[in-house]
């Protein structure tokens, strides 16, 4: 595998509506409709990023160009942000998605895993296999579409930094779960305000507020700033605030089903994931490939360490590749 390369990479943005929702999709390479099952040069693997929360594409932008460049540029690799995630751009022409019903709450948890499935079915033939690249609440997310959609042709589940149980019981949980889920609504007045300014001094308070890291990614303080639309807070906080709720316990079941097709890496100081709950799943499954982080990658590696977990990535996947 080649190292991710610094060449432009071809990148496709689309806005569309998803079970009614706006939803923002990037698509690395030069494959944007992979739905034709007659065509001749459909790729025989696609490479579907499931995001955190936030669940903006925008913060997976260097990564999955990364991901495209070290995959020598032989597969499509698309994220698909969560459903109402996004701001679509003023004046952009949205895509109405009529064949899929919407959801009755698919800016909620169980309907941010249907939101996926329904995006697979109306815009992924049934013949491509999948590799699915799951981080942070994408893994909880992942699990279950493996769970409700056997007959989805998986090749592998790269879980990143898996919040999949006991979400409130983390120390970051702890801090957060009052205020996600009694507090939230005073959040929405200071970022309407803060709607007002321009998009300059927004960059500005994002750089403000990241400015303890060595290098940032440019993408995500460029993505940031959609987090100053009221909507998106709205549906980003109802979402997490389902998180704390609903995400307790481990579903051992459809991981022992699906071991052989699961990666899990594991942070040492993810406030979010503590390190006891990889020592359990490791005792747990010990013929799984579970995997403790060796290189202090922060929970939100989209922020300064896309190109380094791209590379591994590719790495643990080569013999998976070259089986194809």
């Amino acid at each position: 595998m080649k190292s991710a390369s610094e060449e432009p990479v071809p990148l496709h943005e689309e806005f569309i509506y998803c079970c009614g929702a706006a939803t923002h999709v990037l698509k690395c390479g030069p494959w944007k409709d992979l739905s034709k099952v007659e065509s001749k040069n459909l790729p025989r693997l696609l490479f579907m990023i499931i995001p955190g929360n936030p669940g903006l594409a925008g913060y997976y932008r260097t990564f999955i160009q990364a991901l495209y460049c070290g995959l020598n540029q032989q597969y499509p690799v698309w994220v698909v942000s969560h459903a109402g995630h996004c701001k679509p751009p003023s004046g952009m022409e949205m895509v109405e998605d009529t064949d899929i019903k919407e959801l009755e709450d698919v800016f909620g948890l169980n309907g941010q895993v249907e939101h996926k499935l329904n995006f697979l079915k109306k815009n992924v033939s049934k013949d491509i296999k999948l590799v699915l690249i799951a981080h942070s609440i994408g893994c909880y997310i992942t699990l279950e579409m493996m769970k409700r959609a056997s007959e989805l042709q998986v090749l592998r589940s790269v879980l990143l930094f898996p919040t999949i149980e006991r979400i409130a019981q983390s120390p970051q949980g702890k801090l957060m779960t009052p205020l996600l889920c009694k507090l939230r609504y005073v959040l929405y007045m200071p970022v309407y305000l803060l709607s007002f300014l321009p998009e300059g001094v927004k960059a500005s308070l994002v750089r403000f507020a990241l400015r303890g890291m060595k290098t940032c990614d440019e993408s995500s303080i460029t993505t940031s700033v959609n987090l100053f639309s009221v909507d998106c807070i709205a549906n980003i906080l109802y979402m997490a605030s389902q998180e704390m709720m609903k995400v307790v316990e481990r579903d051992s079941t459809t991981i022992k089903q699906n071991l052989k097709k699961l990666i899990f890496y594991y942070g040492t100081g993810d406030s979010w994931c503590p390190q006891h709950y990889y020592d359990e799943i490791k005792m747990d499954f010990p013929d799984g490939d579970i995997r403790l982080c060796e290189k202090g990658l922060r929970h939100a590696f989209v922020l300064d360490a896309s190109k380094e977990m791209a590379a591994m990535i590719t790495d643990w996947l080569q013999d998976d590749l070259t089986k194809l």
